[in-house]
């Protein structure tokens, strides 16, 4: 069984607003930034959710863990076992997926995850995940998970890019990166389901971003010819993902919704370099020290 500290007793103080975090691969060094400064701040939310990158972002937020929540998107990056070309070849990804999100967060590894303090935590918890072999799209809940091994393998089911890193297979299931689902990698679908309808959501990209639609080529098809549903998910997810920013622009200017959108340097999907992860990660702290304040007198807690 997985340490438990019964003397543990966690509370909420937001209970009105869902907090939303959007994938992005390494762009989520940017907004680890976040995670830290609402930690800081003693604001915890009742209700978190991600997708792909972003479960990464809900789990160190439920964990109450600011040095993970950075070093996951900084430091972690130059480890040596992080994947690379080798990796690819090998049939582990080019992001080494089994290790990054399974091996690491064990106890004495290099980014031990605190699930004692995840279990102690109230707050709900959503991860939207799709379903390769049958192309369904739903969300993991904490009544999913009963281990460590249970709540990183669905975080790494969420944030398997595909062609990236290899499907992840659960139970009798075969799984891709969430942001293949019909809200385009942004659960505000799933906050709406649960009732919510004021949002906390932080973006990875700059406000004036539109997705361009993907071109399916052959290669793809042959790579993907095992799961015909990815490349549906693929030929849609521009559309989709465009909407469900279009709805949240629209929160906004309703006074509904506070969106977090980038304004300073932010990196690719893919970036390895440290300096690089470094300055995304002090820019997106500083545009939080800026928003913050605002934040806090929106939710009530100023």
């Amino acid at each position: 069984m997985p340490p438990t500290r019964p003397d543990l007793t966690l509370s909420s103080n937001v209970h009105d607003t869902a907090l939303i975090f959007e994938g992005g691969g390494m762009r989520v060094s940017y907004t680890a930034a976040v995670v830290v400064a609402l930690l800081d701040a003693g604001v915890h939310f009742d209700w978190v959710a991600g997708i792909s990158a972003g479960s990464s972002n809900t789990a160190n937020y439920l964990a109450r863990d600011q040095r993970r929540a950075r070093r996951s998107f900084v430091e972690f990056a130059t480890d040596p076992q992080f994947g690379d070309l080798r990796t690819f070849i090998k049939g582990q990804g080019l992001f080494n997926s089994e290790y990054i999100y399974r091996v690491s967060g064990r106890p004495g590894q290099a980014l031990p995850y605190d699930f004692a303090t995840y279990q102690a935590n109230p707050a709900r918890m959503r991860l939207g995940v799709f379903e390769a072999d049958t192309g369904r799209a739903f969300y993991w809940t904490r009544a999913d998970i009963e281990t460590p091994d249970d709540l990183m393998a669905r975080v790494q089911s969420s944030s398997t890019l595909p062609f990236f890193m290899p499907p992840v297979h659960i139970d009798d299931h075969v799984y891709a990166d969430g942001a293949l689902g019909p809200s385009g990698g942004i659960a505000l679908d799933a906050a709406r389901a649960d009732g919510f309808t004021k949002f906390l959501v932080v973006l990875t990209r700059p406000r004036d971003y539109v997705k361009a639609p993907l071109r399916i080529s052959r290669p793809m098809r042959q790579y993907f010819r095992k799961y015909p549903t990815i490349l549906d998910a693929l030929a849609d997810r521009a559309s989709n993902y465009n909407r469900t920013r279009a709805e949240l622009l629209e929160l906004e200017r309703n006074g509904d919704a506070m969106v977090f959108f980038p304004e300073g340097f932010t990196v690719s999907q893919g970036e390895r370099k440290l300096s690089r992860l470094e300055r995304s990660f002090n820019d997106g702290a500083a545009q939080v020290a800026r928003e913050l304040p605002g934040w806090l007198e929106w939710l009530g807690l100023a």
